[in-house]
């Protein structure tokens, strides 16, 4: 709605007063000459000269008017003086000057992630928001977590200028009053506004239990996630899973609940949690819970290079008997690679192994059914470790192979910058298997015990998973090295 003073009034009011008077004017004019040419026209001795020549006067004049009329309607409009109106494009510009345009300024700009603490009193947003505006830079997303004890955390999304440090950026957030102030850069999944991510992770959670920790870190930040079970391997209750239902927020560490047992740990040392980030993870352990125990069911049938064919499918607790029936069928000798001495009761390890909690467990059977291989893919806090067990008959003919192959496209697909993997020494064919994946590697050598990290940040992240994929047609595998097992044991 405009609003309009006396003075704008009076002046509209004088400008159509004028505007009578000449309409007025004009047309007295116009019956005066309209008289003189019809006494000419019937007096004159050449009427029909006159009449024809005004006509073509008529017609020049309504030509001259068509012109000037549309020349003055197309004319660009003023250009506004106000700084934050946008420079009009030309109208002659083309799709690959525009994106010429939007490259130049992707690379002279920088993404951060900022956070910071105000005062929860009115205009202390607009402080932040005009400090950052003097800065040249551009705010993308913005959140709000209000804090119960008063104040708000605010969540930026920032588009920078690529010359602006992120010290002048503090500081200028320091002094428009902000404090407690962390940043970090971001990149384009940032960009990704809330509920759609919240959406995203929800859906990845859903449809696959192993993928809560993800879910969480992914929700959270930069965090460490612990899973602690219920009971300890020997059967005695662990003393950090009494976790209550509704959980428990103390600054930076997050206790929630597991719906398999025990507790969730979240721990981020360098940024509170706000109450809304709390909210938040608690509704994905909820949901957890609703829809309980899930693991894809798909599946790929692989064929061996002597005509057998395997099947490579996600394992979970169901398939704890038949992990039991392979462990008694293999050597003390593939026991102690897989885990560094003898196992007295495979049951408990099983338990924590197949659990979709703490990892991903891929489990390759044969036509009749029988579980020949596991491999594992074990959160362990901030790293990530694969182990493999390869039953005796059935090593030598690339089963391990391809279940690391899997492993490691699980690893990227979730998100990790490295695996981990330890063996003994000895184990050559471990240590074959992991070059083979084309990775770069690091060793590390401890009174016989070798650890090897594969580096998977320049690793292209798949679509699909293998074992997601159907299979039209068997696939078959090369040869391998034997004793491709690995140990679930932390580094040394």
């Amino acid at each position: 709605m405009t609003d309009r003073n006396p003075a704008s009034a009076h002046r509209s009011h004088r400008h159509h007063w004028r505007r009578d008077v000449v309409e007025l004017a004009a047309m007295f004019c116009a019956v005066a000459v309209a008289d003189a040419i019809a006494n000419l026209v019937v007096h004159g001795p050449r009427g029909p000269v006159l009449l024809v020549a005004s006509a073509v006067v008529l017609l020049v004049t309504a030509a001259f008017h068509t012109w000037w009329a549309r020349r003055h309607s197309h004319a660009p409009p003023p250009r506004s003086t106000a700084p934050t109106d946008p420079e009009p494009l030309p109208s002659t510009s083309s799709g690959a000057t525009a994106a010429a345009t939007a490259t130049a300024t992707a690379s002279s700009t920088a993404l951060w992630r900022m956070r910071t603490t105000v005062r929860d009193e009115p205009g202390s947003l607009a402080s932040l928001c005009t400090a950052l505006a003097r800065n040249g830079v551009d705010i993308l997303t913005l959140q709000t977590h209000p804090l119960p004890e008063g104040g708000t955390v605010d969540e930026f999304l920032l588009r920078a200028p690529q010359e602006l440090p992120a010290a002048d950026l503090a500081r200028a957030i320091s002094r428009a009053g902000g404090h407690s102030t962390w940043i970090e850069r971001a990149d384009a999944h940032d960009l990704v506004d809330t509920p759609t991510r919240v959406l995203g992770l929800a859906t990845r959670t859903a449809l696959d239990a192993a993928e809560l920790p993800l879910a969480l870190r992914q929700l959270l930040g930069r965090c460490t996630i612990h899973s602690i079970p219920a009971t300890t391997l020997s059967g005695r209750p662990n003393a950090g899973a009494d976790a209550p239902v509704e959980g428990v927020l103390e600054a930076t560490v997050m206790r929630l609940r597991d719906p398999s047992g025990g507790a969730i740990t979240v721990e981020r040392p360098y940024l509170p949690f706000t109450p809304t980030e709390f909210a938040r993870a608690r509704a994905l352990v909820e949901l957890d819970a609703r829809l309980g125990p899930r693991v894809p069911r798909s599946q790929d049938v692989l064929t061996l290079p002597e005509g057998n064919e395997i099947t490579v499918r996600r394992a979970d607790g169901s398939d704890r008997p038949a992990a039991r029936a392979m462990h008694d069928r293999c050597s003390e000798r593939t026991l102690s690679l897989r885990y560094h001495g003898p196992v007295h009761d495979a049951d408990r390890y099983l338990g924590h192994l197949l659990s979709p909690r703490f990892g991903r467990t891929l489990a390759a059977t044969t036509a009749s059914g029988k579980l020949v291989a596991l491999g594992h893919l074990l959160w362990d806090g901030d790293e990530t470790e694969v182990a493999l067990l390869i039953e005796d008959d059935w090593q030598r003919r690339g089963i391990g192979s391809e279940l690391l192959r899997r492993l490691i496209a699980m690893a990227v697909e979730a998100g990790c910058d490295s695996v981990y993997a330890v063996t003994q020494a000895s184990n050559t064919g471990m240590v074959a298997a992991m070059r083979g994946l084309g990775l770069p590697l690091d060793y590390q050598i401890e009174e016989g015990t070798l650890v090897i990290t594969a580096r998977l940040d320049a690793t292209p992240v798949s679509s699909r998973l293998p074992y997601e994929l159907p299979c039209e047609h068997p696939r078959e595998l090369p040869n391998e090295l034997p004793h491709e097992q690995a140990a679930p044991r932390r580094r040394p």
